[in-house]
């Protein structure tokens, strides 16, 4: 008898980092969830959208807490669980963090996927945790009409390591450690517009650890860094620079993209919420257009770190990157600018 293949895919009305509620909804859900002034030791709240938050112990150090999880982005079940655990301990590394700890979140159509598919999604989170050297501590399911997975990552931090998504400076240089399009290519593949083949790159790279975060946050003049995620490089970018109160500018043929994302972009090809993004941030930037629009907002699952250094220390950090190969990326693609008008992110 053969063995019914499940496509994942087909349960979920969102995709991965996709699944984000719009910057613009966020921002009203939050304006009520203060406090944070009431916790001195509550060194990084929710504040600054930032990616974890950071809470100072003892000599020195901290604790770094997050959680992220999403619907399916990927049919796989084994590749949706790596891709769920690299993008959750990912907002770790991100702080300059090392993640220590991680409890297991899931949610499962009991009635419509066999309980063996949930168990490869686990089986896939616990590979790249492994590959982390993190444990897995525990968790929390619950029973929900569409699948979704992740993880609640704990680490640690020494403060002078701290990485925020605020505190970049003028002449800055901007690097991005992943190419783009990861959610371009989700909907082509949704679509029968690419092979299974040619999306496989695209997996392959949302479960690659940003792990070398860590490693920058020994860098002190690495001044600000975030991951990029559901809200496209383009609103990333944006936090950075209304939090660190800088426009930046960034040259669009330096931003590396994956294999036949170029091709798709021209045509249009891009998840719903490329679109979302694109509205909220459009008012903030300037010669953004076409493949550049669909590129610069697609939602990327587990993305690139996006890294503002000074222009000083980057022989340090070409250095970090040539040692786990990724000296690709050793090229900017941007420069934090003062900010001299309402337009904060200009492409050239």
């Amino acid at each position: 008898m053969q063995e019914t293949i499940v496509k994942l895919t087909q349960y979920s009305h969102a995709a991965g980092c996709g699944s984000k509620i719009a910057p613009a909804i966020l921002s009203q859900m939050l304006e009520s969830a203060g406090g944070h002034n009431l916790f001195p030791n509550l060194l990084v709240g929710n504040e600054t959208s930032d990616d974890a938050a950071i809470y100072e112990l003892e000599n020195n150090q901290c604790l770094v807490s997050t959680a992220d999880f999403f619907m399916p982005i990927v049919d796989a079940a084994y590749d949706f669980g790596r891709v769920a655990a690299a993008n959750a301990l990912s907002d770790v590394y991100a702080m300059g963090g090392k993640p220590i700890l991680a409890l297991a979140l899931l949610g499962w159509p009991i009635e419509k996927l066999p309980l063996n598919v949930a168990k490869e999604v686990l089986a896939g989170g616990t590979y790249i945790c492994a590959q982390a050297k993190v444990p897995i501590a525990g968790g929390h399911t619950i029973e929900n009409p569409e699948p979704f997975f992740g993880y609640s990552v704990t680490g640690l931090v020494e403060k002078k390591n701290i990485k925020r998504n605020n505190t970049a400076q003028t002449g800055d240089l901007l690097f991005l450690t992943k190419p783009l399009g990861t959610g371009i290519l989700s909907t082509a593949l949704k679509r029968n517009l690419i092979s299974a083949e040619s999306f496989q790159p695209a997996i392959e790279l949302m479960c690659a650890l940003n792990n070398i975060g860590e490693q920058l946050g020994t860098i002190s003049e690495v001044n600000a860094m975030t991951d990029v995620t559901g809200f496209g490089l383009l609103g990333h970018l944006n936090e950075i620079c209304i939090g660190s109160g800088l426009s930046a500018e960034i040259n669009y043929e330096k931003i590396k993209l994956i294999e036949g994302v170029k091709e798709l972009a021209k045509k249009f090809v891009a998840p719903d919420n490329t679109f979302r993004n694109w509205n909220n941030y459009e008012a903030s930037a300037e010669g953004i257009d076409g493949e550049r629009l669909v590129t610069l907002c697609d939602p990327q699952t587990n993305g690139g770190l996006l890294v503002a250094i000074n222009e000083k220390a980057c022989n340090s950090f070409i250095k970090i990157l040539k040692e786990n190969g990724m000296e690709a990326f050793a090229e900017p693609i941007g420069v934090m600018k003062e900010k001299t008008d309402v337009k904060i992110v200009s492409v050239k």
